[in-house]
């Protein structure tokens, strides 16, 4: 591993520990030349999987991508990178899990925005005015109107 500062690749590994439920593992590194201290993640590998966008083009799935998105859905929320590195992560596994290498982009957003539902409503709303593309107040009351519901369902059957 190269230090980002020096470029050297003498490092030290200072602390390491579990994260995504046990599906990566953060470490803390120090450079032995300059001492600069930096963290890196190990991630298992899985088969890479493909994003059919509603175009019909094809690319390769970016948990980047998808965070980025989720980073800008959330701004000024109270959730955590922790709990939005999770959320990726269980969505990533619910995607490998079905089986497919192929996946429609539709899939995959309403994946994201089952679990942002849960966990915030704002950053929920948020994602989905941009992945539904709302085109009127209309649509956007009743996505909103389609939360309440869920969320009296959920609260009936516990």
């Amino acid at each position: 591993m190269k230090c980002s500062q020096c470029q050297m690749s003498e490092t030290k590994v200072i602390e390491s520990r579990d994260v995504a439920d046990g599906q990566a593992i953060r470490r803390r590194r120090a450079c032995l030349e300059c001492q600069y201290r930096f963290t890196t993640y190990e991630r298992i590998e899985r088969p890479q999987l493909i994003v059919i966008k509603s175009s019909g083009v094809r690319e390769m799935f970016s948990r980047e991508k998808l965070l980025a998105g989720l980073y800008r859905a959330c701004e000024k929320t109270a959730i955590t990178n922790l709990e939005l590195e999770r959320l990726v992560e269980s969505v990533e596994n619910d995607l490998h899990n079905c089986g497919d290498s192929e996946i429609p982009s539709a899939k995959i957003g309403e994946l994201v925005m089952e679990k942002l539902a849960d966990l915030d409503e704002v950053a929920y709303v948020r994602f989905a005015s941009v992945y539904r593309r709302f085109k009127d107040i209309a649509s956007f009351e009743k996505e909103l109107s389609q939360i309440r519901d869920l969320k009296t369902t959920r609260v009936k059957t516990d």
